[in-house]
């Protein structure tokens, strides 16, 4: 496999500024791999701790942060000498321990020629529970499931994402039919590093379901371990509802579509602690697509997005025949999957803000608004080749942007100001904007 985030850390391996490096992520998302595979390609070794295996360890920081104290016994432990540029020092489920993150500002301080790397899957969850965290003195890489180009390479398929790239429009849709099938296929396996393995290894879509929906279980044991336990049943709830609220023509966030009755201050609380496990992403409307749109955030109204398209096909039981071969009756929760695969390739990178847009009244609504590099794009979503655009037209009446975008399974076409884009080519809109 290759993860693009690889090129990042390259860039801090060599940086005259580099500072301990955190990677954020939910988990199963390939954190431990893309840090021991850095290692193994771009350092003579890796130096590997796992907090969450190792209680010796763990409990290294409780007394103080003698940094020399500290690397004899992690040299003693693993067998291993620790140098400086050389050699890759790895803090793995560094929640489990989380005195050792505060001493990363001591590692930044008094051992900068140390390469060090950390990384927790509830590292969100780790940061409320009362530690000193070292503001200023460490550096970040957020890590989302593999997007679609990182699905085909997995499946050897660099030629299609060297023509993604090529941006030869008249190239890309003479391989049109070939994308499609592999978008399908990447709607339902997504993007968890297991399901991609495994899927590219034999096409077996019944096991990529067994690999997601025990995924599926191992989050939900999170729930019942880490958050205290009289917000467990309300995390369940939400969890639960993300299908059901994505399904709807709206798919704006109601706490009353949790259970009758529900009010924002009864779920608040676990509905955070999903977003700091980055389980969930958290869209909020833009009241107004102007620069910064962070100034505009309208903060009572969000939708939800699941960590994957994979594990939402999952969690909806959708089988393989029914999203690779169409179904009328699936058509509504298709543009659901459609959004949700949208979002995680706007996140993937760090190329945007994001946010959605909708008139008071709601008589409009785009489904993202982008802010890149100075400007507001704004961004419509089409399951399939229906290329009716109310919204934009409302949008751009109103706001009158330069360029539009919608995406659709339709071919790229520019006409005046709306620029319709190919599902499979969300990867090219920095090179529009």
């Amino acid at each position: 496999m290759k993860r693009l985030k690889q090129v990042e850390l390259l860039e801090w391996k060599n940086s005259i500024n580099r500072k301990p490096l955190i990677i954020r992520g939910a988990r199963q998302v390939g954190k431990t791999w893309l840090m021991k595979a850095f290692g193994e390609a771009y350092y003579n070794d890796t130096v590997y701790v796992n907090f969450e295996k190792n209680n010796r360890l763990q409990n290294l920081f409780d007394d103080d942060f003698d940094l020399h104290r500290i690397i004899i016994a992690i040299q003693a432990e693993t067998g291993k000498t620790i140098t400086d540029g050389d050699v890759l020092l790895v803090f793995d489920e560094i929640q489990a321990a989380p005195r050792a993150i505060t001493a990363l500002k001591y590692f930044q301080e008094d051992a900068p020629g140390i390469h060090l790397i950390a990384a927790g899957s509830l590292l969100g969850i780790a940061l409320h529970a009362n530690i000193s965290f070292p503001v200023g003195k460490v550096d970040f890489l957020d890590l989302h499931p593999m997007n679609f180009r990182e699905f085909l390479i997995a499946c050897n398929e660099t030629g299609m994402v060297q023509i993604l790239e090529s941006n030869d429009w008249k190239l890309i849709t003479a391989f049109k039919s070939k994308f499609i099938e592999s978008l399908r296929q990447y709607y339902y396996v997504g993007g968890m590093p297991e399901a991609v393995e495994r899927f590219c290894a034999n096409g077996n879509f019944g096991e990529v379901r067994s690999i997601q929906k025990q995924i599926l279980t191992a989050y939900e044991q999170d729930f019942s371990k880490h958050p205290p336990h009289n917000i467990v049943p309300r995390i369940r709830l939400v969890w639960n509802s993300i299908p059901s609220q994505l399904a709807k023509e709206n798919r704006k966030f109601v706490y009353g579509a949790i259970k009758k009755g529900a009010r924002a201050k009864d779920f608040e609380m676990a509905l955070s602690w999903l977003v700091d496990c980055q389980l969930v992403h958290k869209l909020h409307r833009a009241r107004k697509p102007a620069i910064p749109l962070k100034a505009y955030e309208d903060l009572s109204a969000f939708k939800l997005f699941l960590v994957d398209v994979g594990l939402l096909a999952a969690m909806g039981d959708i089988d393989a025949k029914t999203l690779l071969e169409g179904n009328a009756i699936f058509s509504e929760f298709k543009g659901a999957l459609s959004e949700q695969y949208v979002m995680q390739e706007l996140i993937s990178g760090d190329d945007f803000v994001v946010y959605y847009w909708t008139a008071k009244r709601a008589t409009a609504e785009v489904d993202f608004v982008l802010q890149c590099e100075g400007r507001v794009l704004p961004l419509e979503v089409k399951a399939e080749e229906n290329l009716q655009s109310k919204s934009l037209k409302v949008y751009h009446q109103k706001f009158s942007p330069p360029v539009a975008l919608r995406l659709s399974m339709s071919d790229y076409r520019v006409r005046d100001w709306l620029v319709n884009l190919p599902l499979y080519a969300v990867s090219t809109i920095k090179a529009l904007a």
